[in-house]
């Protein structure tokens, strides 16, 4: 009974590698720009295989013939499945963060905690921070993270500056520009760390659960957002 269910298994398993294997081939043969397909497993839901190609979870069939890049949203719940499973596997260690890197700002008591990508030329980082003026209670670790024309020399006078959390908001919520300073300064580690984490763009959200939310968020979500993260 036992031989019969180690078969059984391997069977299984093989079967399972087998359709991986003809997926990754049948989408790299038709996508030859696809990049890495990091992940590959069959879903619980009409068939589908969901596929993650650096920061993008998409789906496919069991050939690999169609590519879908979408929402799969459950009819009877209204739930979004597509974005509950992008937050579990892109979710992120916050312990594990080198926060020494960041600008460091206390607001209230600092028990929940946010850390965040952005960049001094981008429109939406600056509603961000107009948005993060009305929360409270917060620690905000803020990893400033070039990406924009003219943004390096921004962020390194602003590193260079004797108070670069005041420079900075001055800069996002007064529109003054850092006056030139030097030092030993370079955005290299955070570029780097970017890249590991699959921060493709800026404002860009790790809460304390773990949980990345790329894009603008107004303060009402907010709230929300760091209350279910220190939670947890």
């Amino acid at each position: 009974m036992q031989k019969i269910f180690a078969f059984l298994l391997s069977a299984f398993i093989l079967t399972a590698h087998a359709d991986e294997n003809e997926i990754r081939k049948s989408l790299e043969s038709k996508f030859p720009n696809i990049g890495k397909l990091e992940h590959v497993v069959k879903t619980p839901y009409a068939g589908l295989y969901e596929i993650v190609v650096g920061d993008h979870l998409l789906y496919t069939d069991e050939h690999g013939i169609y590519l879908f890049d979408g929402s799969v949203i459950d009819a009877k719940t209204r739930t979004d499945l597509t974005e509950a499973r992008r937050q579990q596997l892109f979710s992120i260690d916050f312990s594990k963060l080198p926060l020494n890197l960041a600008i460091k700002k206390v607001k209230g008591n600092g028990q929940r905690k946010l850390a965040y990508f952005a960049d001094p030329n981008c429109s939406f980082c600056k509603k961000l921070e107009k948005e993060m003026t009305k929360v409270n209670n917060v620690t905000l670790y803020l990893f400033m993270y070039p990406i924009f024309p003219g943004s390096p020399e921004i962020v390194r006078n602003i590193a260079c500056a004797k108070n670069p959390l005041k420079v900075w908001e001055d800069k996002m919520l007064k529109d003054v520009e850092p006056p030139p300073a030097a030092c030993n300064y370079s955005s290299a580690k955070i570029v780097a760390l970017a890249q590991q984490l699959r921060v493709n763009g800026t404002p860009n959200l790790i809460f304390a659960d773990g949980t990345q939310f790329p894009g603008y968020m107004p303060a009402a979500d907010l709230e929300k957002a760091l209350d279910a993260a220190s939670k947890k």
